[in-house]
């Protein structure tokens, strides 16, 4: 049954993404992108908000069916072609890597929506500056923590296969640039998301997203 993608470059939907380009590689599936401007605010398009009435990505298709929600959409990837080592194996390590995943998805993704658009919380100028200051911390704080498990990653998070919580940490750190926290400032973090974005099934998605790895900008002095 076909897999079809719905995908804003360098958002959260990079980690099925890489899932997909995975799937691509080690099975007969059979998979297509399809790319949502959200600048554009295709996101709010009737046709899409037929498919997916959140107005977000990512979105998978399977055959006509859509499923939204990243953590539902890894799971059900994951219990589909469990041959692609997506998750371990194992129903303890198993569970700690969706764990972690939900983490990132409903902790850590949350902090940088308050650096990223704090206009969300508030019309007031000030106050959003100060939202955006405060979502700013907690986020680095964040990483701090990923930094720290990444510490003890053997070569990945969960063993030796790329999981969905790898793809996501990359995100994450990339995030960290936009919301001026210097890559540099997390040396190991750097530099296991510069190995991971040379294995094939994460290059491939980054080239097709048309994204860098870091997005840092030094403030102009």
């Amino acid at each position: 049954m076909k897999l079809t993608l719905y995908y804003a470059p360098g958002a959260c939907s990079f980690v099925p993404h890489v899932a997909l380009e995975t799937l691509r590689a080690t099975s007969a599936t059979e998979v297509a992108f399809r790319p949502v401007r959200l600048h554009k605010g295709e996101q709010k398009a009737a046709d899409y908000l037929a498919l997916n009435p959140n107005g977000q990505v990512p979105l998978l298709l399977v055959g006509d069916k859509p499923l939204t929600q990243i953590v539902a959409i890894c799971e059900y990837l994951d219990a589909r072609y469990p041959e692609a080592g997506l998750l371990p194996r194992d129903p303890w390590a198993r569970s700690q890597a969706l764990s972690v995943l939900a983490w990132m998805n409903n902790t850590a993704h949350p902090a940088f929506s308050h650096v990223f658009m704090p206009h969300r919380y508030t019309d007031d100028p000030d106050a959003q500056a100060r939202i955006k200051a405060a979502g700013a911390k907690e986020f680095h704080g964040h990483l701090e923590r990923i930094q720290g498990w990444l510490e003890c990653a053997n070569p990945w998070l969960f063993g030796e296969r790329i999981s969905f919580a790898d793809a996501y940490a990359l995100t994450l750190l990339r995030w960290g640039g936009m919301a001026g926290i210097d890559p540099a400032s997390l040396p190991a973090y750097r530099a296991y998301s510069a190995r991971l974005a040379l294995e094939p099934a994460v290059a491939a998605a980054i080239a097709r997203e048309g994204i860098s790895l870091d997005s840092y900008k030094p403030a102009k002095a």
